[in-house]
């Protein structure tokens, strides 16, 4: 992915799919023209101008020609750290592999994207575990490992061969060398199928309790296993009964009730609106978006809130 390289949790089903991602502009911002320019083009075919700029006919380019590669890749910093156009991208990338399975073409998403912000730890992780479940409790696999195009199950390294994915031979775009016309945004190309498959696959972002690491998420691995295995089980009506009454220790650290997270966490995204925090992270949110309130506040009063000292 070229938004940030960094995804917590994936998993997809028949009609729709779900995926944590980071948006870091800050290091988007950090990139110089060059690594702008090569990351854009990994995905678009870009104009000429940007194919002659990162190739050895750099040397014989006009100064007005380096400056207007410049101003192009000033245009394109801002889309690789913008969530819109992460999903408009991986869309196209998905649609088009469903398409060429059908042996059809057309419109193949029904609508745009949700997206709903994660506030703080707790609702990244209450977030992950949704996420990771969600084909154990569709009832299209029975463990977290065995749920194929899950993050958990890659994690494991208990991708099956038969998940892999299989590119179809496409022609290649008529733009593949450049693109003279794209000089707006909107003109640019998305590369031909086996082009864009080529391209490198970021790795899901680790996870590291002592913070030690940037872009990680922060709890322990085997914690959040113990969450994840523990929940799925519980939210099972024939095995309700048969799990040991104890709270994994992410949840104890994080302050999450575990009754109250697994009594409500089968609809947990359903109860919030735009974001998903504890109280106080959804109170700070109203005033950058002018509103008094935020829907949600009740579910995370239930889920979030930290319970007062006796």
């Amino acid at each position: 992915m070229v938004l940030d390289d960094k995804s917590c949790v994936m998993w997809s089903f028949t009609l729709h799919y779900h995926v944590l991602v980071r948006l870091d502009r800050e290091r988007a911002l950090g990139w110089s023209v060059e690594e702008v320019l090569e990351r854009w083009t990994a995905l678009f075919t870009g104009p000429l101008l940007v194919v002659r700029y990162l190739s050895a006919a750099r040397a014989e380019m006009t100064d007005a020609e380096i400056a207007r590669v410049e101003e192009l890749a000033e245009g394109y910093r801002a889309p690789l750290h913008d969530l819109s156009w992460f999903m408009r991208t991986l869309n196209e990338h998905v649609a088009r592999l469903a398409n060429a399975e059908d042996a059809v073409t057309g419109r193949f998403w029904a609508g745009r994207f949700k997206s709903q912000a994660l506030l703080d730890e707790k609702a990244l992780l209450a977030a992950m575990a949704y996420v990771d479940l969600n084909p154990v409790r569709a009832g299209v696999a029975e463990t977290p490992e065995a749920s194929d195009y899950t993050s958990i199950q890659e994690r494991l390294g208990q991708v099956p061969a038969s998940a892999a994915l299989e590119v179809q031979p496409e022609p290649p775009a008529a733009e593949a060398e450049g693109n003279i016309e794209a000089t707006t945004l909107e003109a640019e190309v998305l590369r031909a199928q086996p082009e864009v498959q080529s391209v490198p696959q970021a790795s899901l972002m680790p996870f590291d309790a002592t913070a030690r690491t940037a872009w990680a998420i922060p709890f322990a691995f085997t914690d959040y296993l113990e969450l994840v295995d523990w929940t799925g089980r519980a939210l099972r009506c024939d095995k309700r009964g048969h799990i040991a009454a104890h709270q994994p220790k992410i949840l104890a650290r994080l302050g999450i009730d575990g009754e109250r997270f697994i009594a409500h966490a089968a609809r947990l995204l359903k109860e919030f609106g735009t974001a998903v925090g504890a109280p106080e992270a959804l109170v700070s949110l109203c005033a950058p978006r002018q509103t008094r309130d935020l829907r949600g506040m009740r579910a995370a009063r239930r889920l979030f809130a930290t319970p007062r000292a006796a």
